[in-house]
């Protein structure tokens, strides 16, 4: 196979940007647990005469900190996986220094079966049982980040970014136009960067916090939507290098301000029809409707730890504080955890807006998604629609990483929809990043009871 070969099998946009010019270098690609981008980087006449790579399965094993989790069902000999690349993810590296492309890849055991803990073949997981059912899910996430001054030492906390005024970042700003032009360079190379990655944008906005951004994409296939955010977050951090501040997509990264959330837009078609399952002929809501917000009601606080995965996502939950901590559901209610959002019939949909934005994007979709699912094929009824100001309602959701882990764990249910062994593996790489951070002292604690208890 020549690079020729394997472009002609790439999306329409790899061949725009390799137009007379010599490819340099492939980047073979995987998401792991946390969402991190890892694999290899080969020469691109290299990549052409390979059909599949290989890496140890014990990355999916890796705590954020570097650490290796055991579950006790695990090789310790590391068996390599097998890797194929999807050649419909080709998309450009444009802020490297020469011409390189990124490919997602498939993970497989030596069998040819696919690795259960790998992120995105859970979610293929979850597909395949709307599949199997005459249904295919559609979602549309919604991207929110901070940029960030600089920060080299961890000591210190973080703070927003110097604007072209010469003034940092202001709260309090959101929807503003000049907010969001305060660091416009930044946004200037996020567009032209998704331009050249074939990353399509439905708007970027200032949110409520100093230097908070929004972005929306379009509603589409989960997968590729996944894989568009797992790109887009690569991306963001790289066009922010370029103008000396950081991204980051931390839930909670300063005190005092909002957290970071990546809200998912659900509906689901039937594959027969085309039709929107939630509505329907004369564009009112049918049973299947309800049945999915009830899925997620009764699911939901099992999967948290998805979608809240660090023990920082947990400081995000506060009370009247743009981010709800319940599971109540309404019409155009934002402080209901499961929003109907005003729309025409056809596009009528579900937004799950408990998740942060510091979830691996493959596997929040996959959690979301199963528990309504769940709703579907045992027809569960949610409770009665929510009218007034939820954050007086009783919190629906775990408020720490531990206590999500304890409820995952005893999920039986959704365990056997995302797979068991999944399960095992996230669930001890989860309780050693808990177990590390217990054992740091924080600044709060040396400030108020080192010399007063």
């Amino acid at each position: 196979m020549s690079t020729h070969d394997w472009v002609e099998k790439a999306p329409d946009h790899v061949a725009a940007y390799l137009s007379e010019r010599r490819l340099d270098e492939v980047e073979c690609i995987v998401a792991d647990l946390s969402g991190i981008a890892r694999g290899k980087a080969m020469p691109a006449a290299k990549f052409a005469t390979q059909t599949h790579f290989y890496l140890p399965n014990s990355i999916f094993q890796q705590t954020i900190t570097g650490e290796w989790a055991d579950d006790g069902d695990s090789d310790f000999l590391e068996p390599d996986m097998v890797l194929k690349p999807d050649f419909s993810t080709a998309c450009a590296a444009p802020w490297t220094a020469d011409w390189t492309m990124q490919i997602i890849h498939d993970m497989f055991d030596q069998q040819g079966e696919p690795m259960p803990v790998a992120p995105r073949n859970v979610l293929k997981r979850v597909l395949g049982l709307y599949e199997a059912r005459g249904w295919k899910p559609v979602v549309a996430p919604e991207m929110e980040f901070y940029l960030v001054a600089r920060n080299v030492d961890p000591s210190k906390p973080v703070e927003p970014p110097m604007g072209r005024s010469g003034r940092r970042a202001a709260a309090r700003q959101a929807y503003s136009m000049s907010a969001v032009d305060e660091y416009g360079p930044v946004i200037d190379d996020i567009y032209d960067f998704a331009e050249a990655m074939g990353l399509e944008i439905d708007g970027i906005l200032q949110e409520g916090g100093a230097g908070q951004v929004e972005m929306n994409l379009r509603h589409g296939d989960p997968v590729k939507l996944a894989d568009e955010i797992f790109y887009f977050k690569r991306m963001i951090r790289e066009a922010a290098l370029r103008h000396d501040c950081y991204a980051t997509f931390m839930a909670k990264p300063i005190q005092d301000e909002p957290g970071s959330a990546m809200h998912i837009h659900h509906s689901v078609i039937d594959k027969a029809t085309g039709q929107n399952i939630f509505v329907k002929d004369d564009g009112t809501e049918t049973q299947e409707f309800l049945h999915f917000i009830g899925g997620m009601q009764r699911h939901m606080p099992s999967v948290i730890a998805l979608l809240a995965p660090y023990v920082n996502s947990y400081r995000r939950y506060v009370r009247d504080f743009a981010a709800p901590i319940n599971l109540e559901w309404g019409r155009d209610n934002r402080t209901t955890g499961l929003r109907v959002p005003v729309s025409e019939p056809a596009a009528k949909r579900v937004e799950n807006r408990i998740a942060g934005m510091d979830c691996n994007p493959y596997l929040a979709i996959a959690a979301s998604l199963a528990c309504g699912y769940l709703g579907l094929v045992n027809k569960l009824d949610p409770a009665a629609q929510f009218t007034g100001d939820a954050y007086d309602s009783a919190d629906g959701i775990p408020r720490d990483l531990t206590s999500a882990l304890d409820l995952f764990e005893a999920a039986t249910e959704i365990q056997e929809v995302l797979h068991p062994h999944f399960a095992s593996i996230y669930t001890a790489v989860k309780r050693m990043e808990v177990n590390a951070f217990l054992q740091v002292i924080s600044p709060w604690e040396r400030e108020h009871l080192l010399l007063n208890v």
